[in-house]
């Protein structure tokens, strides 16, 4: 007796994942984000949270939250009152972060960029930040054509009449705009400058994410600086290319292609990436 004919199948290919799930939804840690969020609502109260303002502030249910409060308790992130019905942040986070220095691990993630910055745009460039009262240079790169303007590493300019500090002076909030006025001291030679003019130079970083002027210290020296922001938006330090249009037969980046360049290197640093210059 003939035997039938085996019917063929075709094995259906297993369903790839969805192209379009981004990053963040494949790599998501549930536990993490709760721990993390709980630790950055009480890095905005300074006198702490009860557990249940802390359950209405984060829309989660009273025994998630309270595991995780117990464990953040337990790991010394956060302290519980003698009355055991208020949390706040303890000193734990602070003492990690001074392990490492903040300045010293911005300035090493910078060094690299900045180098390419300077390959590229055949300019210097230096990293300032705010330091009791001014602008201090942490980081200096020379153009690696050997004609540039540079300040040395150390260096104090000041804070209300260089490009640096303008910046920084730009992305504080009000409270740290006014701290850091407070303890401005002025430097040798600085320029004095309006209260009205330095609003409007404010104004004008906000608007456009940058400041680029002629130098108000060198003749022939156009400053450009953005800042490099941290995850509120402020400004962490300001880096800064004191740009020289040379006159003689080689052609080198412009005004614009350095302020690109700039831009793009600034934009590396910064905390978010999200971050749009005008």
């Amino acid at each position: 007796m003939p035997s039938k004919p085996v019917k063929k199948t075709t094995a259906k290919p297993a369903e790839l994942p969805q192209a379009t799930a981004s990053t963040d939804e494949r790599y998501r840690a549930p536990a993490l984000d709760k721990g993390l969020d709980i630790l950055e609502l009480l890095a905005q109260q300074p006198q702490g949270l009860t557990r249940a303002e802390i359950v209405k502030e984060m829309d989660r249910s009273a025994n998630e939250i309270y595991r995780m409060l117990e464990r953040l308790v337990v790991r010394q992130y956060v302290t519980r009152s003698l009355s055991g019905d208020r949390y706040a942040l303890s000193l734990k986070l602070f003492a990690l972060a001074n392990r490492h220095p903040p300045i010293n691990r911005l300035v090493n993630q910078a060094l690299p960029v900045m180098d390419e910055f300077a390959l590229l745009a055949e300019q210097s460039c230096h990293l300032g930040v705010y330091d009791r009262g001014n602008v201090l240079i942490t980081a200096q790169i020379n153009s690696p054509r050997g004609w540039s303007f540079s300040l040395q590493r150390g260096a104090r300019v000041g804070l209300m009449d260089t490009a640096s500090g303008h910046v920084l002076l730009a992305y504080g909030d009000p409270a740290d705009i006014a701290r850091m006025r407070a303890e401005h001291t002025p430097l040798e030679g600085e320029v004095p400058i309006t209260e009205a003019k330095l609003q409007a130079t404010l104004r004008e970083v906000r608007k456009q994410g940058y400041l680029e002027r002629k130098s108000q210290q060198s003749f022939g020296v156009v400053d450009i600086s953005f800042p490099i922001l941290g995850p509120d938006q402020s400004a962490l330090a300001a880096l800064t290319c004191p740009y020289i249009r040379r006159i003689d037969t080689h052609i080198g980046p412009d005004l614009e292609q350095t302020r690109a360049l700039l831009m793009q290197a600034a934009h590396k640093l910064s905390f978010t990436q999200r971050t749009s210059y005008a």
